[in-house]
């Protein structure tokens, strides 16, 4: 049995593989990383990943960075949680590694550019067009995930997988920093019914305990 352990902030995009763990049915424990503290930039951190960010999946010691390649290791390792759909060819494979890359590389740093516009350029006035552009972007991303779900309940189809995990994160972000969701209603929808699935309430709930700690410590970030 692998010992596992995840290092994770409330809000960040560690609540993907936090919703991954919690639907393992198997032990794992977190790490709270304060970021206001600098520990994402402390040399004890970064001796796990160099780049300073979360997530990192502890496996036996051992770290993981990255969500694809932590997603991936625990889908393959755990393939009775079905993360993702089985695959008996490497051409299917490679479609759910797409797949999941297209979150990471297309719509995540959108995600970021709406929420954290500053972290991007902090001329006068530029964070604002930050966000426009990234707005823009984000709705031309999203417009085939709404379409697809006009017809299907997750994303790969009927059957949830790890990118519904993934899809859920990014709603949640960029709608909490006012990214207008009228023009998705088959997403809203299908945020709605994640928040059913009871990984993701457990994940949220973790994150929550999070929060509270850190409120209390005056050390929750605000953006």
């Amino acid at each position: 049995m692998h010992e596992l352990s995840l290092y994770f902030a409330p809000g960040a995009c560690s609540r993907v593989p936090l919703i991954a763990l919690e639907q393992l049915n198997h032990p794992f424990t977190t790490k709270l990383i304060t970021f206001m503290k600098g520990e994402h930039k402390a040399q004890a951190f970064t001796r796990l990943n160099s780049s300073g960010k979360i997530p990192v999946l502890m496996v036996d010691g051992n770290p993981i960075s990255q969500n694809v390649a932590i997603l991936m290791w625990l889908a393959q390792t755990y393939p009775q949680a079905n993360l993702l759909p089985k695959s008996d060819s490497l051409m299917s494979q490679t479609r759910h590694l797409s797949a999941l890359l297209r979150f990471t590389a297309d719509l995540h740093p959108l995600v970021t550019r709406i929420r954290i516009p500053q972290f991007f350029c902090d001329l006068e006035g530029a964070p604002s067009r930050v966000v426009e552009l990234a707005t823009e972007g984000m709705t031309f991303q999203l417009q085939s995930l709404e379409n697809d779900l006009a017809t299907q309940t997750w994303v790969l189809g009927q059957e949830w997988s790890i990118l519904d995990a993934y899809l859920h994160w990014v709603w949640f972000r960029i709608t909490g920093a006012g990214f207008d969701s009228s023009m998705f209603p088959n997403i809203a929808a299908h945020y709605s019914r994640t928040l059913q699935i009871p990984a993701v309430q457990r994940a949220i709930a973790r994150e929550a305990e999070a929060e509270k700690w850190l409120e209390s410590q005056g050390m929750m970030p605000r953006f």
